[in-house]
């Protein structure tokens, strides 16, 4: 029974392997994920005899070069969730005290300790793969977006408050611009509309609207005038 216990970073790991009673077969040594030591490592792995399984956690998408690496190699592998491993108190013991290394054994041995139970590592189709990342970056995107728009609510709320809530229309399917954020952008402070006649706010504001491919109406452009003349700012 030869386990291997691998601490995946970024672009390299720690690697060791030990057997059962503490036998140390590799003490951790460091492998990047370049073709050529993934080669050598994947080469020295099968050449081990007896049984062998390489166990890592998930890191992320950090783990996925190696862990493929080693799988189409022809090596059993097992990624296993960090929080079952994390408390594993194990026996063996390593000479140096690096984390990255420790981490490795302790990978490895609990790897022994579950060694019928271990869940086998198959890699994601591409398609599947593609769609995660794509979801991922959706989300990411999506947060950013609402913490920038409530970003900019803060700041409006000091030069026009309820600027926001002037427009109820939703983003335009054509370009996704929302009315009040381009509102806000020529109309940033409530004296750029209270500052002038009802009138001429009148004027400015069909010209603005037709600019932007935005429906015109007199009644709206009287709200308007009126919410700014009782609105209070905070900045000058």
């Amino acid at each position: 029974m030869n386990a291997v216990g691998i601490d995946v970073s970024k672009d390299k790991s720690m690697i060791t392997v030990i057997q059962p009673l503490g036998v140390v077969v590799a003490e951790p040594y460091e492998v990047r994920h370049t073709e050529s030591e993934l080669r050598e490592l994947a080469g020295f792995l099968k050449s081990l005899s007896g049984e062998t399984k390489v166990i890592m956690e998930y890191t992320g998408h950090y783990y996925e070069p190696i862990a493929r690496y080693l799988h189409d190699a022809g090596l059993f592998v097992s990624v296993v969730n960090a929080i079952l491993i994390h408390d594993y108190n194990e026996n063996t013991k390593v000479r140096k005290g690096k984390t990255d290394e420790k981490d490795a054994v302790k990978n490895a041995s609990w790897g022994l300790s579950h060694w019928l139970d271990l869940p086998k590592y198959t890699p994601e189709d591409t398609v599947r793969q593609e769609l995660k990342i794509n979801n991922r970056q959706y989300i990411q995107y999506s947060k950013i977006k609402t913490m920038m728009k409530n970003n900019l609510i803060s700041l409006l709320d000091q030069t026009f408050p309820g600027v926001n809530t002037l427009f109820s229309s939703p983003a335009r399917k054509e370009d996704g611009h929302e009315k009040w954020v381009d509102f806000a952008l020529y109309f940033w402070h409530r004296e750029c509309v209270s500052g002038i006649s009802e009138n001429a706010f009148k004027k400015k504001y069909e010209a603005w609207c037709h600019k932007h491919g935005y429906q015109y109406r007199e009644a709206k452009a009287s709200e308007i005038h009126a919410k700014a003349r009782a609105s209070v700012s905070d900045l000058p």
